[in-house]
């Protein structure tokens, strides 16, 4: 580690303590006798992401960013609740320890997280990213997302369970 006041690469540590996602060290140099602090944390490395037609590029997260905020324009969701979406996506993509991850399951990943997030964003991707091609596409997604009708035996033990 180099000195960042004379440019000198001997430095011992002084002091260190773990703290959440990180290792804090307390460094002197040993020739000016400058003390200094540096962080070590891990570093994941996320895997290529390979499209439809076989191309492969980098995660990028601006680009899954840009994508929730699309969805939940003009939706009452903020931008902190979208950094979060797009943190637990990260996430579920760095425990999956693998080199390459097809597209679709980043996709699959935003759809799981819009449906908790806002059910119309959730919508309005599910269109884009399934490709809707007819109004039966919609109505199905929608019907997705309410909960489905009890019968009425279902209703009758409800009521007899809950004492009405």
């Amino acid at each position: 580690m180099k000195c960042p006041k004379c440019g000198c690469e001997r430095s011992s540590v002084v002091d260190s303590r773990g703290e959440a996602q990180s290792i804090r060290r307390r460094r002197e140099c040993q020739e000016c006798q400058f003390r200094f602090t540096t962080f070590e944390r891990i570093e994941y490395a996320l895997p290529l992401i390979v499209k439809k037609d076989g191309r492969r590029e980098a995660f990028d997260r601006t680009k899954l960013r840009a994508g929730i905020l699309r969805a939940c324009e003009k939706r009452p969701v903020g931008i902190e609740q979208i950094d979060n979406t797009v943190a637990k996506i990260e996430k579920r993509i760095q425990e999956l320890c693998v080199k390459e991850l097809p597209s679709r399951k980043v996709g699959d990943f935003l759809m799981d997280e819009l449906r908790e997030l806002d059910h119309i964003a959730y919508v309005r991707f599910a269109s884009v990213y399934r490709e809707f091609s007819d109004v039966n596409q919609f109505v199905d997604t929608l019907q997705s997302l309410t909960p489905q009708k009890k019968s009425e035996g279902e209703r009758m033990e409800a009521r007899e369970s809950s004492g009405l």
